[in-house]
């Protein structure tokens, strides 16, 4: 399977990503979980509410989906210093700034928006990044995820206490650190708290990293620019001043919440942001305490 996918990896964007397009939509015809999941989600957020607008946004995300699929191959397999040349422009770059010159380490909230595996390496390009890594469930697409990953001054770290010891280092060490705030974690590893109007499983980890190490939190994503590349956008992320476990999940949701209001059609409504994982209990009733 790696020699088909590193095949795809040579052909530019300017035909991936039109033949995403195409896959999108394929999967859309194809696959009745995929169609039931992404337009329930994208209904149940409120970001759109008439039938037009849900059908406008739900073309985009279903053309994203695809994009974003075979597009992979090329961000993994291109030179890193290709990668970060298609970065056309960058969005809040004067907080970037000030969070490097505070020195305190910077946080990247990077969710499933846009290109997400844009920003770290366009960063990582010449400045140190250490970045939380989950071992996908096709093990034999690992060894392609992590060289395409582990470039530059791209460090990647297990999902594990070792990961999460060698994040607290890197933020003490006043670098920064990527983690996907909309990822489901393990059971003991997050809370309810509220995602467009429902329970979702919000890990507590964002809280606890800025907490001890003061760093700067940061959300990061990259618009994809269909066929020419990607547009980066930063925008600060304020936890709670004296907030609990609670109140930090409920902030990075609503930071989230934020950045996906911004171009709807990117985010992966597909993903199952509100599953609970294997050990975890059920939701709290509404108004009990999400």
């Amino acid at each position: 399977m790696l020699t088909p996918l590193r095949l795809i990896g040579r052909l530019p964007l300017s035909v991936l990503h039109p033949a995403g397009v195409v896959a999108g939509w394929i999967a859309w015809l194809a696959d009745p979980v995929f169609r039931r999941r992404l337009r329930s989600n994208l209904v149940a957020s409120g970001l759109v509410t008439d039938e037009p607008a849900i059908r406008r946004v739900l073309r985009e995300a279903v053309a994203s989906a695809g994009r974003a699929v075979l597009e992979l191959p090329w961000l993994w397999c291109r030179p890193q210093a290709e990668v970060a040349a298609r970065v056309q422009v960058v969005h809040g770059e004067a907080w970037l700034r000030e969070a490097q010159a505070a020195g305190r380490g910077i946080l990247f909230l990077t969710p499933h928006l846009g290109a997400f595996e844009v920003t770290p390496q366009w960063y990582g390009l010449d400045r140190r990044i250490t970045v939380m890594y989950r071992r996908p469930r096709l093990e034999w697409l690992d060894p392609l995820l992590r060289a395409g990953r582990a470039r530059g001054r791209i460090a990647l770290v297990p999902a594990d206490l070792s990961g999460v010891r060698a994040l607290l280092r890197a933020l003490r060490a006043g670098e920064a650190v990527g983690l996907l705030p909309d990822q489901a974690p393990a059971a003991g590893e997050g809370i309810w708290a509220p995602f467009f109007g429902r329970p979702a499983w919000t890990m507590t980890l964002v809280g606890r990293l800025a907490r001890a190490t003061g760093a700067t939190v940061l959300m990061a994503f990259a618009r994809r620019l269909p066929g020419r590349g990607y547009a980066l956008e930063f925008h600060p992320v304020a936890l709670p001043p004296d907030g609990d476990a609670r109140a930090d999940a409920r902030a990075v949701n609503a930071a989230v919440e934020a950045a996906v209001a911004r171009c709807p059609g990117q985010y992966l409504w597909s993903y199952n942001r509100h599953k609970r994982p294997a050990g975890v209990p059920e939701p709290p009733a509404p108004g009990a305490g999400t």
